[in-house]
């Protein structure tokens, strides 16, 4: 029982982290790229570009910069997979090697994130740490969906090393809490 207690006081504490006052424990929180436009251009800055035209996709890499509307995704290496179907269509992203995401109110940082610009997701793994302001949590695997906001964080498995992730896959998190005034 006392994991258990100790699975829904980390839930409710990420519902916390991330400013969702509506769903239950267990429900997943609000992120701030709910509704983030996956259709407005995608710009990206590198070192080096290969393009693999018969492959569709094209592999940047050295300080790679990716940006669409107001999320950044920074990481050594980026693959772009797209369609060429009378013009580039990008279809998913994979970046690797020390990925940062950022939005205008949080910061998501791990070893590996796939973006599937089709369904909206955006995955993370690799002792992935989830920040808004001073409040953060700490995961294995973190996944947010666009269309809905709703943003998982997962324990999954070993934590990586070097990492804050808990100990055997756990979730935990470091959260402020406001000043109380005597009464």
């Amino acid at each position: 029982m006392k994991g258990m207690k100790t699975l829904r006081l980390a839930a409710a504490a990420a519902l916390i982290l991330l400013g969702s006052a509506g769903p239950a424990v267990g429900q997943g929180a609000t992120s701030a790229l709910k509704g983030h436009n996956s259709d407005a251009p995608v710009t990206v800055a590198a070192e080096r570009i290969e393009v693999q035209d018969r492959a569709d996709r094209a592999i940047f890499s050295g300080n790679v910069v990716a940006t669409q509307a107001e999320l950044t995704l920074s990481a050594a290496r980026v693959t772009v997979a797209y369609a060429n179907s009378g013009g580039i269509q990008i279809q998913r992203i994979d970046a690797s090697g020390g990925v940062l995401l950022r939005s205008p109110s949080e910061t998501a940082r791990g070893q590996f994130a796939i973006y599937d610009l089709n369904k909206r997701i955006i995955t993370m793994i690799g002792g992935v740490t989830l920040t808004r302001g001073a409040s953060n949590v700490n995961g294995g695997r973190l996944v947010l969906d666009l269309d809905t906001g709703r943003a998982v964080v997962d324990g999954g498995g070993k934590a990586a090393p070097g990492t804050t992730t808990g100990a055997g896959g756990r979730v935990t998190g470091t959260f402020t809490v406001p000043k109380r005034t005597g009464t």
